[in-house]
């Protein structure tokens, strides 16, 4: 009887846990709402193997604490990264290699110099 009071506290523990992480994620610091992201998965990965379901626990843990929290934290790192202006050099300079490929000519000049051939 004692065994079955304790699990169902834990039980508990653990919902209360669940909405109690679920609410703090709704933070404006970028940086603490993933971290408790992070955290909120790897509570409900636990959740799921207190109600049996170890593959389902096995996939929260490794997809929605693992690589989405790695995802976000790269987001993160590269939306600090640009500038506050909105400018990215990085992607400036991709657009303009894409227009006009590094050693290569552009379409309006390979379209002059078939005319001039012509």
């Amino acid at each position: 009887m004692e065994k079955m009071i304790l699990l169902w506290s834990f039980d508990a523990l653990l919902g209360i846990t669940l909405v109690w992480l679920a609410w703090l994620t709704l933070s404006r610091d970028l940086f603490k709402s993933i971290v408790l992201f992070i955290t909120f998965g790897l509570v409900l990965a636990l959740t799921w193997v207190r109600l049996e379901a170890p593959d389902v626990a096995l996939a929260e843990a490794a997809i929605g604490a693992g690589i989405t929290g790695a995802l976000l934290l790269g987001a993160l790192a590269r939306l600090e990264s640009t500038p506050a202006d909105g400018s990215d050099p990085a992607r400036e300079k991709a657009s303009l290699e894409t227009v006009v490929p590094p050693g290569g000519t552009t379409p309006r000049q390979a379209q002059r110099r078939d005319r001039n051939v012509e």
